[in-house]
């Protein structure tokens, strides 16, 4: 049987909730065509698998998530958020607290027509949009609300994308390795090693890593480590501290690396005020 560890949460699962009475999700109409929830969630919480009739914004205000979509996973921070059209699956897990602000926009007006599954940078007039938003009172359409749903819509297609994509397979052993290494990305097991745990032998799991996600198990692991960059980055983490969390012998390892996937350091890369 196959057996991962994961790192133990730091403290119990649970879910903390406001209780302000606009937070229960409405359906997106013609006449009020975005909505919004606001949703606070402690680290290792996770939503399963789930559709919307609608589209979403997934994003956090603060803290760090990681979205599942499309046979793929993004490590979102707050200055990134994933877009999702109507009756596509996706879960959610919590991977720093999180002030989660999900946005619902109605498949009337879709902003990225064509396009399932899509990051975007979350500019500062879109967070603003967002928590001013939060403020108005669904049951109640007012001119001021009608003005900041028109200017959200206005702005999404608008915003810059960054896209770091993990993607992810559909074999349950390749899968239950990739989900380890995505909550442990600085491990710094060998293949024949994760073997011994998937129950697989190593050139099995090489085979399925160039057939399911068409890279090798070391391309895939530096993609996984890229997308945890991004929250240490944008959050203040010195390079080096990034790099040891990562699993990289050095700074300038990592520097080096990152360079050569981006075409610039990593500090350039995850600048929001560019």
């Amino acid at each position: 049987m196959t057996s991962f560890v994961a790192k133990p949460p730091s403290m119990p699962i649970q879910i903390v909730t406001h209780t302000r009475p606009h937070e229960s999700r409405r359906e997106p109409t013609a006449i009020q065509p975005v909505t919004m929830i606001a949703r606070d969630l402690i680290s290792e919480r996770s939503l399963p698998a789930h559709t919307h009739d609608c589209a979403q914004l997934t994003l956090a205000l603060e803290g760090v998530i990681r979205v599942n979509a499309m046979d793929s996973s993004w490590i979102v921070p707050p200055q990134r958020a994933i877009w999702t059209a109507p009756n596509v699956e996706h879960s959610l897990t919590v991977i720093e607290a999180a002030r989660l602000r999900p946005v619902y926009v109605t498949s009337l007006l879709d902003p990225f027509p064509g396009e399932p599954c899509k990051v975007l940078e979350v500019s500062p007039l879109l967070r603003e949009l967002i928590m001013a938003l939060e403020q108005e009172d669904p049951e109640v359409q007012t001119r001021r609300s009608q003005l900041i749903c028109n200017l959200i819509l206005d702005e999404l297609p608008r915003l810059a994308t960054r896209p770091i994509r993990v993607p992810m397979p559909r074999d349950k052993r390749l899968k239950g390795l990739c989900d380890a290494l995505l909550s442990d990305p600085g491990a710094t097991l060998t293949l024949e090693e994760w073997a011994g745990k998937a129950g697989a032998s190593e050139r099995t799991l090489a085979r399925l890593f160039e057939k399911e996600l068409g890279m090798s198990f070391g391309q895939w692991r530096q993609q996984a480590r890229l997308a945890h960059a991004a929250p240490m980055i944008t959050g203040g983490m010195p390079l080096s501290q990034v790099a040891d969390a990562l699993g990289y012998s050095s700074q300038s390892a990592f520097t080096a690396m990152f360079r050569k996937t981006f075409g610039c350091p990593p500090t350039e890369f995850f600048n929001t005020r560019n």
